[in-house]
C-alpha cells in the first residue's frame, strides 16, 4: 500500500478521482436495486402486491404466496439484468465509456423512480425489468474504465475500491430506506433513491474523458497508465469471436456459479433475519438494518483488502496468474463456513459467518473481474464482461426463481449449502479453462 501511495505522489493521482466516480456510481447502483429487498418487509407493500385489503391480517398461506411472487419479481430483474449486461457490453465497446455509462445511469435512475408509481405485481415486474436492463451497464463500463485508466498491476486494487461501492450502497439502503418507508411509505423509498442517480450522471459527464484526451492529466501520469501499452485503436470484437476463447468461459462460468449467491444475499437476507425459524428473535424492518451495517462494512473491507492482496502478491514478484488465483482460493475457503449460519440459533454467529462470506465474495469478484483485463485487449473488455454478466445474471435468475419454493419447502439450509461450495468448484473450472491466465491474441 505504501509503495502505491509513494508512486501516486510522484506521478499524479487523477486516475483515483475517476475511480471515486466509479465508486459512487456503483454505490447508487446497489441502492437502487436493493430497495426492493427492504420494501418486502413492509406490511403495506405486502398487502398491495397480494391485492388484499390493508386491514386484513396476513396468514402463513398468504406469506407463502407472497414469497413465490417475490421470487418471480426477483427473477424478472435478474433475467433483464443478464441480457442487459450483454447489450451493455456491446454498446460500451462501440459508443465508448462516457456515453455508454451515461446512458445506463439515466436508464436505471428513471426505472428506479418508476417502482414507486406502480400498484400491482405486473406493474412491478415491468419496473424491475427496466431497472435490470439499465443497471447492467455499471460493471462493463466500470471495468473498461479501469482498463483504460490504470496499469495492469493496479487494476485489482482499483476494482476492489469501486466494487466496495456495492457494500456501501447496501449499508446506506439498510440505514435509510426503513426510515423513509416509516416516514413516507414504500413508494417514496424508490422515488427518493432513484432521483439521486441523476446527480451521479452529471458528475460522470463532468469528470470523464479518455486518458489521452483529458486536459487535467499530466504527461507523467498518462505514461504511467499506459506502461502496459497504448490503448487499442482497432475495431471492437464480435461476440461470436469471443465465445471461441477458453478465457471467455474461464470468466463467464465462474460468474454464472457465484453471482447467483451474491444475488441471493442481496434480496433475501432481510427476509432471512426476519423469518428464519432457527432464530428465537426475529428482526423487523426497523431492526434489520443493524446486521446489514455489520455485514456490509466487513464486506467493504474484503473487497478492498483482497483487491490489494493480489496487487501485493504481484509486487512481491508473483505472476499475475498465481497472485489472482491464490487470492481467489483464500476467498473461496472463507465462504465455506456460511453453511452453519443457516442452522445456528445464535444470530450474532450467523452475522459473523455471513459477513466473512460476503467479504470473501467481494474479494473474489474484484479479482475475477480483473482477470478479463489481464487476458484481453482493451477493445474486447466491455464485451467479455458483458458475456460474463449475462451468465452471472442467468445464474442469479435461475436460482431466484426457485428461492421462494426452496424456503417454503426446505428452509434456508439448502441455499447456504449451495453458497458454501460454489466458489471452490468455480475456481477449479477456471483453472481447467485458463491455467495460466495467458494473454489472448485476438484474430484480426
Amino acid at each position: 500500500m505504501s509503495k502505491i501511495t509513494s508512486i501516486t505522489k510522484q506521478i499524479g493521482r487523477y486516475r483515483w478521482r475517476i475511480c471515486a466516480v466509479l465508486f459512487l456510481a456503483t454505490t447508487i447502483n446497489y441502492i437502487d436495486r436493493n430497495v426492493f429487498s427492504f420494501t418486502m418487509l413492509d406490511t403495506t407493500f405486502r398487502h398491495q402486491m397480494l391485492g388484499l385489503p390493508l386491514d386484513q391480517p396476513l396468514t402463513e398461506a398468504d406469506m407463502a404466496v407472497f414469497r413465490e411472487k417475490m421470487s418471480f419479481l426477483d427473477s424478472i430483474f435478474k433475467y433483464a439484468y443478464a441480457f442487459g449486461f450483454l447489450l451493455a457490453g456491446y454498446m460500451i465497446d462501440r459508443i465508448g465509456v462516457r456515453r455508454g455509462y451515461a446512458t445506463s445511469i439515466t436508464g436505471w435512475s428513471f426505472a428506479a423512480i418508476g417502482h414507486g408509481l406502480v400498484h400491482s405485481v405486473p406493474g412491478m415486474a415491468w419496473a424491475r425489468g427496466l431497472l435490470g436492463v439499465g443497471e447492467a451497464g455499471n460493471f462493463p463500463a466500470a471495468i473498461k474504465t479501469v482498463s483504460e485508466w490504470f496499469p495492469k498491476k493496479e487494476r485489482s486494487f482499483a476494482t476492489g475500491i469501486f466494487n466496495a461501492g456495492a457494500n456501501v450502497g447496501i449499508i446506506l439502503t439498510a440505514l435509510f430506506v426503513p426510515l423513509i418507508i416509516a416516514q413516507w411509505g414504500w413508494r417514496a423509498s424508490f422515488i427518493v433513491t432513484g432521483a439521486i442517480g441523476i446527480l451521479v450522471l452529471f458528475w460522470w459527464l463532468a469528470v470523464y474523458r479518455k486518458p489521452a484526451e483529458h486536459p487535467k492529466l499530466s504527461a507523467a501520469e498518462l505514461a504511467y497508465i499506459q506502461q502496459d501499452g497504448s490503448p487499442d485503436t482497432e475495431k471492437p470484437v464480435k461476440w461470436r469471436e469471443l465465445v471461441k476463447y477458453r478465457a471467455t468461459w474461464a470468466f463467464a462460468i465462474p460468474k454464472f456459479m457465484t453471482d447467483a449467491i451474491w444475488w441471493f444475499y442481496l434480496t433475501w437476507l432481510p427476509t432471512f433475519f426476519n423469518s428464519n425459524p432457527a432464530f428465537p428473535t426475529k428482526l423487523d424492518l426497523k431492526q434489520v438494518g443493524i446486521p446489514f451495517l455489520v455485514i456490509y462494512l466487513i464486506s467493504d473491507f474484503g473487497s478492498i483488502f483482497f483487491g490489494w492482496l493480489a496487487t501485493r502478491f504481484i509486487g512481491l514478484g508473483w505472476s499475475v496468474n498465481k497472485a489472482r488465483k491464490v487470492t481467489m482460493l483464500i476467498c473461496a475457503c472463507c465462504v465455506v463456513p456460511i453453511v452453519f449460519a443457516s442452522i445456528t440459533s445464535n444470530i450474532i454467529l450467523a452475522i459473523a459467518l455471513i459477513s466473512l462470506a460476503t467479504a470473501a465474495h467481494q474479494g473474489w469478484s474484484a479479482n475475477l473481474f480483473t482477470t478479463v483485463s489481464d487476458q484481453f485487449p482493451r477493445r474486447a473488455v466491455g464485451s467479455v464482461v458483458g458475456i460474463g454478466g449475462l451468465m452471472g445474471g442467468l445464474g442469479g435468475a435461475l436460482l431466484a426463481a426457485k428461492v421462494g419454493f426452496i424456503i417454503n419447502t426446505g428452509g434456508y439450509v439448502p441455499l447456504f449449502a449451495i453458497a458454501a461450495s460454489a466458489y471452490l468448484l468455480a475456481l477449479v473450472i477456471m483453472q481447467v479453462l485458463s491455467p495460466r491466465l495467458a494473454t489472448v491474441q485476438l484474430a484480426e
